[in-house]
């Protein structure tokens, strides 16, 4: 799975927009949207909520967890833990970058959220690292992956698959001139 796939997952999550335009209900496969009506709050999928703020349609509020103390409470949380701490999205990278890239006027103080946000992620890729040299190196047999996102999974999955094929050709006993293919 690339980041964009990642990414088009993330977009099927819910956020609340404020519409300027009254709509009935939309009858969609994934379900029903509205109805819309001028200064209401409803809950749209992130891709609609994107689609009507750029069509100047809507406001979008901000996600509960696009706080400023919430993500300096949960940096602070991740530098101190060795394990990964629990994150309020399971898509947290990928929507703060969707809508601090196409509604950062509707965010508050969203220059602070992408600097924390982005602290966040680089604290966690550093401890997934980390978790994965140990891996290596002690051999493990299994690792545990609680509370890492896809995105995060996804970020080391290559580097990580590459290493544990090239451990296995090392402690293979391979004979001369005969090969395998992996």
């Amino acid at each position: 799975m690339d980041p964009a796939e990642v990414e088009f997952l993330a977009e099927k999550e819910m956020v609340k927009i404020i519409p300027n335009f009254s709509l009935d209900k939309i009858y969609l496969i994934g379900g029903d949207l509205g109805p819309f009506n001028p200064g209401l709050p409803v809950e749209v999928p992130v891709w609609l909520a994107l689609n009507l703020k750029q069509r100047q349609k809507c406001r979008i509020v901000p996600l509960e967890w696009m706080d400023i103390d919430r993500l300096e409470e949960i940096r602070e949380q991740e530098r101190k833990l060795d394990a990964f701490t629990p994150i309020p999205s399971p898509y947290y990278m990928e929507l703060t970058k969707l809508l601090l890239n196409h509604a950062a006027d509707n965010i508050p103080k969203a220059d602070e959220i992408r600097t924390l946000v982005k602290d966040i992620w680089d604290t966690r890729v550093a401890k997934l690292r980390l978790s994965a040299d140990s891996f290596i190196s002690q051999q493990e047999a299994h690792a545990q992956l609680d509370n890492l996102t896809l995105m995060e999974i996804n970020t080391t999955r290559s580097f990580l698959l590459d290493s544990l094929n090239y451990m296995y050709k090392l402690r293979s006993n391979l004979q001369p001139g005969r090969s395998q293919d992996y």
